[in-house]
């Protein structure tokens, strides 16, 4: 019946990792709960993942907020759902707009408005007011009450305890850049947004036992499959033409186009490396993704634009002969099986650098031409160092006393005295 909870992707918000959140939940009794991260879907894979193996059902959806303003939350009902949310949250994130009051209509995609922010405008059969265990006074007077198929029970689940709430805090004055004292209680959570059991939400809105049937049967409806394991077959393109054959016809042509632009002469050492390749590369099935980096390096040529092809992709004769690449590992003797071999689990990687100003357009076409690709995320944690500083500037510390801190060079004892260190 938790249609809103938090993790610690919930940048400088939440406190939580996913793996705690399954285990609060097993601990409350609750069997099934939504994942709604303030405007972000970075945890869903891991929770959709892990899940089962607690014998809960994973419910995707989003937070969506301007700054701490919480406008709507968007719930997948399946996996068209959640391509949509994503969808939205991207148009929304690189258009720097803020959200709409209202959400736009989602076929697959149950929206929850917060009681105190609703309009009196009628409801799409997917929209739904979300009412908080605060808002059930104000219930009792409202017109609203009696709209009981569309009142859902929206408990935000953000904290464990008064720990994880005072390390809210800290990050919410890290990231509106502001002393601990001085962080103004409109960008904090309330500390009323913790975990409950099941029993205590059920007893809380006794008064209203229609908000956690309507919040149930909204978790029952949605439905979310991802395949995960080594086992599962690998959804990557197979071909880049269309059939094996015309794949090794091609890459035979431009190896062949290569070697005219890469040597004056072909040698039996050369000959030999191209041939051992091209028959590791077919049998382990990675032709098209030769030529897909091909692909993306001829564009960038095409344009004029600059490319380093870095790596143990540089270790490929073929890769440096389609041009990916331009180190000769003939020349160099590096060894192909560092990049690929026959006992190899992982796939390979190519790793191209381009300049920020051609970039963004490379990105582009690789989505055009290549419509099932995807974009992998990097996330910056706080490690002991910014930890420190930015504690440091919270909390009010001086810069010499942060330097100090910082360096990680001082006994416990010595803290009392921060002259002393």
């Amino acid at each position: 019946m938790l249609l809103n909870c938090h993790s610690y992707y919930s940048f400088r918000f939440g406190t939580l990792p996913v793996e705690d959140l399954l285990q609060q939940a097993v601990l409350f009794g609750i069997n099934a709960f939504a994942l709604t991260d303030i405007n972000t879907t970075s945890a869903c894979m891991d929770f959709v993942r892990l899940a089962p193996t607690k014998g809960i059902k994973p419910v995707l959806g989003v937070d969506c907020r301007n700054g701490v303003q919480q406008q709507y939350i968007a719930l997948a009902r399946n996996n068209a759902g959640f391509l949509a949310i994503n969808q939205h949250l991207t148009a929304h994130l690189h258009s720097g707009n803020s959200f709409e009051a209202q959400a736009p209509f989602f076929e697959n995609v149950h929206v929850i408005y917060p009681f105190a922010n609703v309009s009196h405008r009628p409801l799409q059969h997917n929209e739904f007011i979300g009412v908080g265990l605060q808002d059930l006074n104000r219930l009792k007077f409202s017109p609203l009450r009696h709209l009981t198929h569309k009142l859902v029970l929206l408990h935000t689940a953000t904290f464990v305890n008064k720990k994880h709430y005072n390390a809210h805090r800290l990050l919410r004055a890290i990231a509106n850049n502001t002393l601990l004292s001085k962080l103004d209680v409109q960008e904090q959570s309330s500390s009323s947004n913790n975990w409950m059991a099941a029993q205590q939400l059920i007893a809380a809105t006794q008064e209203f036992p229609f908000l956690v049937l309507n919040a149930q049967r909204l978790l029952h409806d949605c439905s979310i499959h991802f395949e995960f394991g080594t086992d599962q077959a690998p959804k990557n393109r197979k071909t880049y033409t269309g059939s094996v054959q015309n794949d090794v016809m091609l890459i035979k042509r431009l190896v062949k186009d290569g070697m005219r632009y890469r040597y004056t002469t072909s040698t039996p050492t050369i000959l030999t490396r191209i041939e051992k390749e091209l028959a590791i590369i077919i049998e382990k099935g990675f032709l098209s993704y030769f030529l897909i980096n091909w692909d993306i390096t001829r564009y960038a040529r095409s344009k004029g634009y600059f490319y380093i092809g870095r790596g143990s992709g540089a270790n490929s004769i073929v890769a440096y002969l389609l041009r990916i690449t331009d180190v000769d590992p003939i020349e160099l003797d590096l060894y192909f099986e560092r990049f690929i071999n026959l006992y190899r689990q992982n796939p390979p990687d190519f790793d191209i650098d381009f300049s920020w100003t051609d970039r963004d357009d490379v990105t582009r076409y690789i989505f055009d031409r290549f419509p099932n690709a995807a974009l992998l995320a990097t996330y910056n944690t706080f490690q002991y160092r910014a930890v420190v500083r930015e504690l440091g500037k919270v909390f009010g510390l001086p810069k010499h006393e942060i330097d100090r801190l910082s360096d990680g060079k001082f006994y416990m004892s010595d803290l009392d005295d921060l002259s002393r260190l």
